[in-house]
């Protein structure tokens, strides 16, 4: 998911790196990871979950992705008990052996022991399973290392973004509410209404930028500042800014301050910070958390077009490569919108005139 690579050597290995690459413990899934290369040594291309019992289709939906990245092989690990498992290995071996795409390692995981569908050596894979330490391992010492986490299960995933309650949205609502009358008075107040399209752009451009840049060194936005930042990304312009701003050696800083965002913000505010959160998600292969990402957005708004065109993205299983080589630069933004104009800002006014504004 990030920085330094995990070596998959063996079985423990492998089952230890999982919850590491999803973000979570599995339980009750079926984990494909694919690489193009050599060897579990080879460039590790795409890494997707399902939950069990399998989904029909699923690895048919999937066989194209592998194609696209130019898969070679995969090792497939599934969690649960066999019952459960062993079909859905037995199709996904089947399916991805007809597409010409090898099946180096198949395992089953259930507490603490692992069985492979691929040894077939009792010594030293016995019919009892073979013991590994799935939270304490050399894999799981490597990856919290290297800065990676995994939480407990799907669930802590979804309640990491999950809105925030108490105090702190007590401080964030006051927060909306006065900057929100700030923005409308200025707006209202303004000598020479032709100006505001493009002050309020330059400005909210350049508040995302400075956001970005200080969030790895700073950490969480004020709460003035993190609400004055979301009324700027209702202004699509600026919410563009910050997608063209992500790059391999930005895209945990990208995350990590949508995460907080996502879960700060009041609930009109949030589509573009949960859209940009699963664009940045996406992006660095981290598909769960991209997919959680989406549902927050459209639980806000089912009619926000960037996270339909993620949920779209995810459901086909397009390539995230795509965010990393067809994304237009800031320039390109410009030329292809032009000069700011005061239709930019409707969106972002109707929210601030929406009653709900200050009354969530």
């Amino acid at each position: 998911m990030t920085s330094s690579p995990i070596l998959l050597t063996s079985p423990g290995d492998i089952l230890g790196a999982v919850p590491y690459l999803l973000g979570f413990h599995p339980a009750d899934s079926l984990v494909v990871i694919a690489f193009a290369g050599r060897g579990a040594r080879g460039r590790l291309r795409v890494t997707t979950r399902w939950d069990l019992p399998f989904p029909s289709g699923a690895i048919e939906r999937l066989v194209p992705l592998l194609r696209r990245e130019e898969v070679t092989h995969t090792i497939l690990a599934g969690f649960g008990e066999g019952a459960l498992v062993t079909p859905a290995v037995d199709e996904a071996v089947r399916l991805l052996g007809d597409a010409g795409i090898e099946v180096i390692e198949a395992l089953r995981a259930e507490g603490a022991r692992y069985w492979s569908y691929v040894c077939k050596q009792i010594r030293c894979c016995p019919p009892e399973g073979r013991p590994y330490d799935p939270v304490a391992g050399q894999v799981a010492a490597q990856a919290t290392l290297g800065g990676l986490v995994a939480l407990p299960d799907r669930e802590s995933l979804e309640r990491s973004v999950a809105p925030a309650r108490g105090a702190a949205r007590v401080r964030m609502r006051e927060a909306t509410r006065l900057v929100a009358a700030d923005v409308r008075s200025r707006l209202i107040g303004t000598p020479k209404p032709e100006e505001v399209p493009g002050e309020f752009v330059a400005e909210g451009l350049a508040r995302v930028r400075r956001s970005v840049e200080g969030f790895g060194t700073r950490g969480p936005l004020p709460d003035h500042e993190a609400a004055r930042l979301g009324v700027d990304l209702a202004v699509i312009r600026i919410r563009d800014e910050a997608w063209t701003l992500m790059a391999d050696d930005t895209q945990d800083t990208h995350v990590a301050l949508w995460a907080d965002l996502t879960r700060r913000l009041e609930p009109p505010f949030v589509p573009p910070v949960a859209s940009l959160l699963s664009a940045a998600a996406w992006r660095r292969g981290d598909c769960a958390l991209a997919g959680i990402a989406v549902e927050r957005a459209l639980a806000a708004d089912p009619s926000y077009s960037m996270a339909n065109l993620l949920a779209q993205g995810l459901q086909q299983l397009v390539s995230p490569e795509i965010l990393r080589h067809r994304m237009p630069s800031p320039e390109e933004l410009d030329a292809s919108m032009g000069p700011p104009r005061m239709e930019w800002l409707h969106p972002m006014l109707g929210l601030l005139d929406d009653h709900t504004v200050l009354s969530r």
